[in-house]
């Protein structure tokens, strides 16, 4: 078994426009001074990367590196989670995503998609020039608007889509391969990618390719209403990132897993800091620790009630607190009489 690295946070929810929160060297200092060991950055951020950059010089990445290392944080992974959103957008939900890309491609699908995936393509090779081995990713979305439907969906519509999808996706995950990182889709209502069937669908249409895998986030299991323990028994040879993020479901005769249109504090299900949640992140961190998940535990931090600031404090200790040196021995070693064949068959009366 491997021991989990840890703690790290990822620094998207966090940034502003205001000290320590704007940039780069201040934010990482701040976050290492509550303790957390590793950073995971948003790529879509200029003031955090220049991923064009990265991807083209090491020695960019090496003095980003160096920087990071005297400031006492490491980086985790690098997210994209705003460009692989755009890799596939349904034309109903075009017009809110414009926000994801240049401003200068606003309204136009297929430039926004092109760059996109130039985007990705860059992220692979700015992750190898870091020294990184995972990619935390959306997967985009062509058949959200479909997910519930009525009238019933067309038959081979969802079948085309995903296919769809993984024309889009192939050359990305290739680009990945010849750098040697794996792709963890975070599985997100709203994606294609959604659960473990999704992701399994979607895993057959790409040839099972052996990038193609998952960052593993309890949240959005408890808010589907998952069993995210199970989950790993099934996809853990797959799970190549975990985000940490705790959420709560508390169904009223009101309303449940769709919540009625409600505003994040009035929903059923809702995210929340670590620890005021449901996630039983003890199974969560034992399991992940028994099939030897040696990558981050990264809190993500999207809560309806607290202060960032507060759930930035206590997520670190929280993390530490749950991260599981793992055993070199049997607990009853002590009891052991050594390998020998002849006192085997003894026993056995042979």
């Amino acid at each position: 078994m491997k021991t989990i690295k840890g703690p790290a946070v990822f620094l998207a929810q966090f940034l502003g426009d205001t000290a320590p929160f704007n940039s780069l060297d201040s934010i990482a200092k701040y976050m290492a001074d509550l303790g957390y060991k590793g950073i995971q950055l948003p790529t879509w951020d200029p003031r955090v990367i220049d991923l064009k950059k990265a991807a083209e010089s090491t020695t960019y990445c090496d003095e980003l590196k160096g920087k990071l290392k005297d400031i006492g944080v490491e980086i985790t992974e690098l997210s994209t989670h705003l460009q692989g959103q755009l890799v596939a957008v349904h034309p109903a939900y075009a017009s809110m995503f414009d926000g994801f890309g240049p401003g200068e491609l606003a309204g136009k699908p297929k430039e926004q998609q092109e760059w996109a995936v130039q985007q990705l393509k860059w992220a692979a090779k700015a992750s190898q020039n870091l020294g990184l081995t995972s990619h935390v990713t959306f997967s985009g979305a062509l058949l959200w608007p479909f997910v519930y439907p009525w009238p019933q969906r067309p038959q081979g519509l969802v079948t085309t889509a995903f296919q769809e999808l993984a024309n889009r996706w192939k050359p990305i995950l290739d680009a990945f391969d010849e750098s040697g990182v794996n792709v963890g889709y975070e599985l997100h209502p709203g994606e294609d990618l959604h659960d473990g069937i999704t992701f399994e669908m979607f895993l057959d249409a790409v040839g099972g390719h052996k990038r193609a895998g998952i960052n593993y986030d309890p949240s959005h299991f408890v808010l589907q209403q998952l069993d995210y323990l199970q989950f790993i028994d099934f996809y853990h040879d797959r799970i190549y990132a975990f985000h940490v993020k705790d959420a709560e479901f508390n169904p009223t005769g009101k309303q449940g897993v769709y919540s009625g249109y409600q505003g994040w504090v009035e929903r059923a299900g809702r995210f929340r800091s670590l620890g005021d949640g449901q996630v039983d992140f003890g199974g969560i961190f034992s399991k992940l620790s028994q099939y030897d998940y040696d990558g981050w535990a990264v809190l993500e931090w999207e809560c309806a009630i607290k202060h960032p600031e507060q759930g930035a404090a206590e997520g670190a200790p929280f993390i530490e607190s749950h991260i599981i040196r793992v055993t070199e021995h049997a607990f009853d070693d002590f009891a052991g009489t050594g390998a020998d064949e002849a006192f085997n068959k003894k026993l056995l009366g042979l």
